[in-house]
C-alpha cells in the first residue's frame, strides 16, 4: 500500500498568522471585497460518538425479509430525482405526526459537495460534547438505514422497519389528500424527524436533499444554517450559474438563524448574504471570520490548526485526506460553536481536548477511503466537476502514487465530460464502467466520451462492475516498475458503494 506522504507541507506554515487567512481567501477570489460591504457578520455578538461504520445486511432472516419490504414499498415512491418542488406534502406529513421536527434544535446543512463530511463532523462534535444527536444525510453508501443515524450510528434494521410501520398510516392519509403521494424521500426524511423525536435527541444534524427553498428537510427552523461550496450541479432543477444555484439554497436560511457560509463563487455570496439580511440573519464567512490556518499531510489524515468563531484550536487530526476536507472541519466547528453561542452570547472557545478528540473519531465512508491494499484501492463519491477536482487534488497530495488507474461509473444526468476532465491529470489509464441503478450512463456512451478526453490508448470499457475492479486491480499489478501504482474508484455515490461491498468492505 502507499502511503500518504509526511514530506509534504501545506504552503501554508504552522505558524502563520491569522491574518494570513483573508489574504489567501483574497487570492483564491478576488472578488471577495464586492460582498463585503453591508453584511452582517458574526464577531463579538458524553465522550466522542462511536466509529460510524456502513451496516451490512440483517442476519436475523427475518429482519432483513421486513427490510426488504420497506425498501420495495418505499422504491414504488417517486424517486430522488424526480421532483414536484414543494414542501406541502411534508408539512402536511409533520402536522398529522404532530410536528415532531419542533420537537429539538437543529442544524440545516446544504451546498453542493461535502455536505455529508459535514455533517458527520458536526455529529462528532456534538456528541463529545455530552449530546444526543440525530443525523438525517442522503445518499446511502450501502444500506438505507445509513441515512438516519441516533448517537452517531445508523438505526438498526428492526428500528428503521418499526419507524416505517410507525409512520406509514399518517403517509397513507397524506397520500390520500394529496394530488401526488409522498416521494421516496419525503417519506425518509418523515421518518427521520419521528425517530429523533421519539429517541428522543438533544439536536438533530440535518442535510437537504437537493436545493433547500422547497426541499423535503425544510420544514425545520434551524438556529443554525451552513451552507457548504456551491457549484454546479442538478442545473436542470437547481439553475445554472451559483447564484442561480444559491437563491434555492438559501432558503434555509430562517429568520435570526446564525449562517456558517463556506468558501463561495461571489454571485453565490451575495445571494446568500442578501436573504441573510432579508430575515435578520447573522453571518459568518470562511476566510473572513474563520478558517484554516494550517494544515500538514499526515499518515492517515492530516493535522490542522484550525481558527474558529471563539479562538484558534491547534494540533487537530483529521483522519481524512484532501485539503476540501480541511475546509469542510473548519465549517463543522464554526456550526458546532454557533449552536453553544461562541463568538455571540459566550466568550472564549469551545474546550479543544474534547474538539481534538471529536475530530479523531470522524469516518466518511466513500469518501477518499482506502478500502484494499496491494495495490491501493482508494473508494470517492465525486460526482461533479467540482467534486472530482476535489478528489483528484487530496489524493495527488496524500498518496505517492507510481501510477493512478481509475474506475468510473456515472449518472446520466451530471456533467460527465467536466468530471472525466478533471480527472484526466491523475488517470494513467480508465476503466469505463456502470452501476447498477437506472440512473446509470450505459458503459459505451460514457467509453465514448472518455475516448474523447483521454485518447483510445487509455480507455478500457468493462460495463459490469466486478470486472473493472478486476481490469483495473490487474493494471495497476501489471508491471513491477508500477509496485505503486493505486485504483481510484469514482464517479457516484453508488458506484462507489456497490465497490465497497464488492471488495467486502464492512
Amino acid at each position: 500500500m502507499s502511503e500518504p506522504r509526511p514530506d509534504r507541507p501545506d504552503a501554508s506554515d504552522s505558524d502563520d498568522t491569522f491574518a494570513e487567512i483573508v489574504d489567501e481567501a483574497t487570492q483564491r477570489d478576488p472578488d471577495l471585497a464586492v460582498i463585503e460591504a453591508g453584511s452582517r457578520t458574526l464577531r463579538a455578538a458524553s465522550g466522542p460518538p462511536p466509529g460510524d461504520e456502513v451496516p451490512t445486511r440483517p442476519a436475523d432472516p427475518e429482519v432483513d425479509k421486513a427490510l426488504r419490504g420497506v425498501e420495495q414499498e418505499l422504491a414504488g415512491r417517486w424517486g430522488e430525482t424526480k421532483l414536484e418542488p414543494s414542501v406541502t406534502r411534508i408539512a402536511a406529513l409533520m402536522d398529522v405526526l404532530g410536528d415532531p421536527q419542533r420537537a429539538y434544535p437543529s442544524i440545516h446543512i446544504t451546498g453542493t459537495n461535502g455536505k455529508t463530511s459535514t455533517a458527520r463532523m458536526v455529529e462528532a462534535l456534538l456528541g463529545a460534547f455530552d449530546l444526543r444527536t440525530g443525523r438525517y444525510t442522503s445518499p446511502h453508501v450501502q444500506s438505507i438505514t445509513e441515512r438516519i443515524s441516533l448517537d452517531g450510528a445508523p438505526i438498526d434494521a428492526e428500528r428503521f422497519v418499526s419507524t416505517y410501520e410507525d409512520v406509514k398510516p399518517y403517509v397513507e392519509m397524506v397520500d390520500a389528500q394529496q394530488p401526488y403521494r409522498l416521494s421516496f424521500f419525503e417519506v425518509l426524511t418523515g421518518m427521520a424527524y419521528a425517530a429523533f423525536a421519539d429517541a428522543p435527541v438533544d439536536v438533530a444534524v440535518v442535510e437537504v436533499g437537493m436545493g433547500g427553498t422547497w426541499d423535503a428537510t425544510n420544514v425545520i427552523d434551524a438556529q443554525v444554517a451552513v451552507v457548504t461550496p456551491i457549484s454546479l450541479d442538478h442545473t436542470d432543477r437547481l439553475g445554472s450559474t451559483p447564484g442561480e444555484i444559491a437563491t434555492e439554497k438559501s432558503g434555509i436560511i430562517k429568520q435570526g438563524a446564525t449562517v456558517i457560509l463556506a468558501q463561495q463563487p461571489v454571485d453565490a455570496a451575495q445571494v446568500m448574504l442578501k436573504k441573510a439580511v432579508e430575515v435578520d440573519a447573522t453571518v459568518a464567512r470562511e476566510g473572513m471570520e474563520f478558517g484554516v490556518v494550517s494544515r500538514e499531510i499526515a499518515v492517515g489524515g492530516q493535522l490542522l490548526t484550525l481558527r474558529g468563531l471563539g479562538g484558534e484550536y491547534t494540533d487537530v487530526f483529521l483522519p481524512l485526506y484532501g485539503a476540501h476536507q480541511a475546509h469542510n472541519a473548519v465549517v463543522a466547528l464554526c456550526a458546532v460553536e454557533a449552536f453553544f453561542g461562541v463568538g455571540a452570547e459566550q466568550a472564549g472557545s469551545l474546550d479543544p481536548d474534547i474538539v481534538r478528540a471529536a475530530f479523531a473519531t470522524v469516518r466518511s465512508p466513500g469518501r477518499l477511503e482506502v478500502v484494499r491494499s496491494s495495490p491501493t484501492v482508494v473508494l470517492d463519491a465525486a460526482h461533479n466537476p467540482a467534486g472530482a477536482r476535489a478528489t483528484a487534488e487530496g489524493i495527488s497530495e496524500a498518496f505517492g502514487f507510481s501510477r493512478l488507474i481509475g474506475v468510473v461509473g456515472v449518472s446520466g444526468d451530471k456533467d460527465v465530460r467536466g468530471l472525466l476532465e478533471a480527472f484526466e491529470p491523475i488517470f494513467a489509464e480508465i476503466v469505463v464502467t456502470q452501476n447498477s441503478t437506472e440512473r446509470a450512463m450505459d458503459a459505451d456512451a460514457l467509453a465514448a466520451l472518455a475516448v474523447e478526453v483521454f485518447g483510445h490508448d487509455r480507455v478500457q470499457v468493462e460495463p459490469r462492475l466486478d470486472d473493472a475492479l478486476e481490469a483495473a486491480i490487474t493494471l495497476a499489478e501489471e508491471e513491477d516498475e508500477y509496485a505503486g501504482a493505486g485504483v481510484l474508484v469514482t464517479g457516484s455515490v453508488i458506484t462507489a458503494g456497490e465497490a465497497r461491498l464488492l471488495l467486502g468492505r464492512r
